[in-house]
């Protein structure tokens, strides 16, 4: 219902025309702008459409007393009843009162502009909203009529990226800076004018804060972590950026007991060098051993990025004989640095390196577990029909067992393919350039020169196969040297230089049906592949990096089922399979199951075990099954060809959400041959789970246990029970914390990385940057 008429509201407030409840734009140029209406609030009875709303000029109101129209700024005025003191030139707002001035706005139940003084004066249910979304509550303040500085009562400013600040008292700049007196900060993920919807988990108070929106950064002065309302760490210096932005200061410690090293307590410092660049500093403090220092530096330059990564400490380390720490002290570290520079849309190089000072510094420091580091170089061009590659790795062996003598560095490796445009005879057209250049210390040296040229074409016939025809055609050079040093007779080729052809023919046929089934749809597709390879030198060839072949559902259909390029299948073979799919609303599954059959007995090159030595293969499938994301399972398995006996059982399963779930994997490999260097049986057992009670609260653990047997391996001396790692944890996770304390079991000794009991607290200030 609209009000009614006013040309009066108050007998003191008679000269101004036509006022009553109203949305008006205001122009604030100085102390005296005007006030003009061009469009009053619909239902406003009585009001010409475009009604003058420009009082009448007090004593001493003159045009010249006016700053120009450039300087004015605009102001959208709102507000169930407003009123003008003529004599003593204010307007006094109230009901519902919105003021906004481009990205900015003040709410409150009263507002009061003296426009003489240039000051706003709101109260009641204060919210001002700055430029950049963030939000302050008060009950009452007092500001510019640019709605720059101001003096507040209790106030809480609700951060746009989240989180509030709350004070007893507080100022506002005219740059926009909050300066909070006796205040707090706490991540909320849900900021209401009353505050959090509940109370957070932690709050950092401190005397002082200072928010300035326009660098997007709040400080404190006096600052202390509170969790669960206990005060346990002062933060001095503390700062952070409201825009997710990294500023310099000290990151969060991690507090840890592990079996080697005793007590850890560990520090950061980080300094925000430019926006581009950064550098953290990192201490590690031990009851056991000598600390350890840290420094990470990244930099992003115009075409790239690069980082890099240093540990270094000066210890003794523990004898893997007595246990007890040695006499003398080493200076061990470890090194990482990788970048990528991208220098047109077509080339890049790319680079990495890793090095550590010993075999066990990464595991006993718990900084990684790899057991081997490599270092890279790529320089790459790539294009929509071609891709060159210049590289070169090395590789540094952290097994205690291996011989870094025999671990190969490759320099050069260049690898070229160009794909034609046109098509040749219906087909696609690639060809291809490759070399490879190996050199050991202690070991075999290998170089390998190839070209090739591959032709593919794809048709569909009227009944709906899918046909390709594949040939290939290539031609290699090898030259080796010190072949005898390569422990495993059949790796080593014959020595000096080495050449063969190789030519590949094959025609694959795919027969896909779909129809109906219960309840959703299904595909069946056979398939059926000839390939054909004429009998070609191998055991001449130095076998570098073919040597880890295994008879899989993923290179069943393969034209060369080797890995590599030193070992290539002959003969003539037919390769038949099914592939069945279900997909109905939430579910989908998906099977394969497969065999070779060749037409030859030539298949010495082909190691036993690995369910291709004769003339049938074994037979080799994969199942997967998935229900939404709650349930997700695969599994894979080669079974004998004669007695279908399980060479190869390895299933994944996973059930559960992100808060409660649980995962088990299972391998078993049963080849059947004595030990080969790279074809052992093993079995083993994987599980990890989390369960979630409570609302914030879960348990969690995870086990690695080896099941291997003297059976399956002679070289291991267990029952087949073997544990290798276990965890146990209990973790809180809401909106704004993390926290956890993990317990960790290691049963093995790696050199001076010990068995034993590690535990590990973790702390994350979520929506805040602090870990």
């Amino acid at each position: 219902m609209s009000p009614p008429p006013q040309h009066c509201l108050h007998a003191s407030f008679c000269r101004l025309p036509v006022i009553g409840a109203a949305c008006a734009v205001l122009v604030l140029a100085g102390a005296y702008p005007a006030m003009a209406q061009d469009n009053p609030a619909s239902g406003i009875e009585g009001t010409p459409p475009h009604a003058s709303m420009t009082p009448d000029l007090a004593a001493g109101d003159a045009p010249g007393d006016q700053l120009p129209r450039s300087d004015a700024r605009t102001v959208k005025f709102e507000a169930n009843n407003l009123e003008y003191d003529n004599e003593a030139d204010v307007i006094t707002a109230s009901g519902d009162v919105l003021l906004s001035s481009e990205d900015q706005s003040v709410r409150a139940d009263q507002v009061r502009w003296d426009r003489r003084q240039g000051t706003i004066y709101a109260d009641g249910n204060v919210r001002l909203v700055d430029a950049d979304g963030n939000q302050l509550f008060t009950e009452s303040v007092e500001l510019t009529d640019r709605f720059e500085a101001g003096a507040m009562g209790e106030l809480l400013v609700a951060l746009r990226a989240g989180g509030r600040l709350a004070a007893r008292a507080g100022e506002r700049g005219e740059d926009g800076t909050v300066v909070l007196r006796d205040a707090t900060y706490a991540a909320c993920p849900d900021i209401t004018p009353e505050g959090c919807g509940r109370s957070p988990s932690w709050r950092i108070t401190a005397r002082r804060i200072v928010f300035d929106p326009s660098e997007s950064r709040v400080s404190f002065n006096g600052a202390v972590l509170e969790l669960f309302g206990a005060r346990i760490l002062p933060m001095p210096g503390l700062a952070f950026r409201t825009d997710g932005r990294a500023v310099s200061g000290f990151i969060t410690p991690d507090l840890r007991v592990s079996q080697s090293n005793g007590v850890e307590v560990s520090g950061s410092y980080y300094w925000r060098l430019a926006d581009n660049m950064d550098l953290a500093l990192g201490t590690y403090v031990y009851t056991e051993v000598a600390p350890m220092v840290s420094a990470e530096w990244r930099h992003q330059v115009d075409r790239g990025a690069y980082q890099i990564t240093g540990f270094a400490t000066h210890s003794r380390r523990i004898s893997s004989f007595t246990g007890e720490p040695e006499t003398e002290r080493d200076l061990r570290g470890y090194l990482f640095a990788n970048g990528r520079f991208q220098f047109t849309p077509e080339w890049s190089v790319t680079g990495s390196l890793r090095r550590a000072s010993d075999r066990t510094f990464l595991r006993r420091y718990d900084i990684s577990r790899d057991d081997r580091l490599r270092s890279t170089v790529n320089l790459e061009r790539i294009d929509s029909q071609s891709y060159f590659s210049l590289a070169g790795w090395a590789t540094q062996s952290l097994r205690l067992e291996a011989s870094q003598g025999q671990v190969p560095v490759a320099l050069p490796v260049m690898d070229y393919r160009r794909r034609l445009t046109d098509p040749i005879v219906g087909g696609t057209v690639e060809f291809q350039a490759n070399t490879l250049s190996l050199t050991r210390r202690d070991g075999q040296d290998t170089q390998r020169a190839f070209a090739s040229a591959r032709w593919d074409m794809r048709q569909l016939t009227p009944l709906g196969q899918i046909v390709t025809v594949t040939a290939l055609a290539r031609g290699d050079v090898y030259h080796s040297d010190e072949n005898f040093l390569t422990p495993t007779e059949v790796y080593r080729g014959n020595s000096g230089w080495q050449g063969r052809a190789v030519a590949v023919g094959a025609i694959d046929v795919e027969w896909p049906f779909v129809g109906e089934a219960f309840g959703g749809t299904q595909v069946l597709k056979p398939r059926l592949q000839l390939v054909a390879t004429p009998p070609i030198r191998n055991m001449a060839i130095p076998n570098e990096d073919a040597r880890a072949i295994d008879l899989e559902d993923s290179n069943l259909f393969a034209l060369n089922r080797f890995p590599g390029y030193d070992r290539v299948e002959d003969g003539v073979r037919l390769t038949y399979g099914l592939d069945w799919e279900l997909q109905r609303p939430g579910w989908r599954i998906k099977s394969t199951v497969g065999q070779s059959y060749r037409f030859d007995t030539a298949g010495a090159i082909l190691p036993d075990g690995t369910g291709l030595s004769e003339r049938k293969s074994d037979y080799v499938g994969r199942t997967e099954v998935r229900f939404r994301d709650f349930v997700k399972f695969t599994h894979r398995f080669r079974l004998d060809k004669d007695k279908l006996q399980i060479r190869r059982n390895e299933f994944d399963a996973t059930v559960g959400d992100e808060r409660t779930y649980v995962e088990v994997g299972y391998l078993r490999l049963n080849r059947n041959i004595e030990a080969f260097e790279d074809l052992q049986d093993r079995e083993e057992l994987r599980a990890a789970g989390r369960l979630a009670f409570a609302r914030y609260w879960s348990i969690f653990g995870s086990g690695v246990i080896n099941l291997t047997d003297r059976d399956e391996d002679p070289r291991f001396l267990s029952d087949g029970f073997d544990p290798i790692r276990t965890r146990l944890g209990i973790a809180y996770r809401d909106e704004t914390l993390e926290l956890g304390l993990t317990w960790r079991r290691d049963f093995v000794t790696a050199g001076d990385a010990q068995r034993g009991d590690t535990f590990q607290l973790t702390f994350a200030l979520r929506n805040f940057g602090l870990r």
